[in-house]
């Protein structure tokens, strides 16, 4: 990954993050991932604390490898840690980042499911269950917007509209693993082709 300037971080800065990991993790309905964009706005844009090969490498090789996609939360706040200053900093981020955007949902998420759970018949909660697919779908499309911007124009690169095609309609009427697909769309990144 690329380095980012050395970072002059205050207990400020360090609180400011945990705030919001903090105010992310109530956003985070459609998991992590779909916080993405406002990490981007508020890491890279905004606070300049990581790079732009920073941001989406994090997220790239936290998708790569096994295990929940939260971790690219942890890779973001090792990078933060790391540009400040050293490994005793980048645990640091991790903690910061990991407890800010898992303490505030869990939480939620384990009083709402027990809520749930009790009052399914209602109309109103199958209402809310049926609304929060749209808002889910556009959350995450939106972050592989971000990821894609990383890489170029997504809106003039054709050769990227036609691969996400292909798989939508290869997953929608093949029996095909989305590994298989994975795997075919790294190949193509390593020849360069998208």
């Amino acid at each position: 990954m690329s380095a980012a300037p050395i970072l002059t971080m205050q207990w400020t800065g360090w609180l400011s993050l945990f705030a919001n990991y903090l105010a992310l993790s109530a956003l985070s309905v459609g998991g992590a991932l779909a916080t993405a964009p406002e990490m981007h706005r508020y890491l890279v844009v905004q606070q300049h604390w990581l790079s732009e090969a920073q941001f989406n490498s994090s997220i790239a090789i936290a998708q790569a490898a096994p295990g929940p996609n939260v971790l690219f939360v942890a890779l973001l706040g090792w990078n933060i840690g790391l540009n400040a200053g050293g490994t005793a900093r980048a645990l640091l981020g991790v903690l910061i980042t990991m407890t800010g955007i898992l303490l505030p949902s869990t939480t939620l998420c384990y009083l709402v499911a027990h809520w749930l759970h009790r009052n399914r018949e209602q109309r109103a909660v199958r209402a809310f269950r049926q609304g929060m697919g749209p808002i889910v779908v556009a959350l995450v499309f939106a972050t592989g917007w971000i990821l894609a911007k990383g890489n170029g124009n997504p809106a003039t690169d054709w050769r990227l509209w036609l691969l996400t095609a292909a798989t939508v309609l290869i997953l929608w009427r093949c029996k095909i693993h989305l590994l298989w697909l994975l795997a075919a769309g790294a190949i193509l990144g390593w020849f360069g082709v998208v």
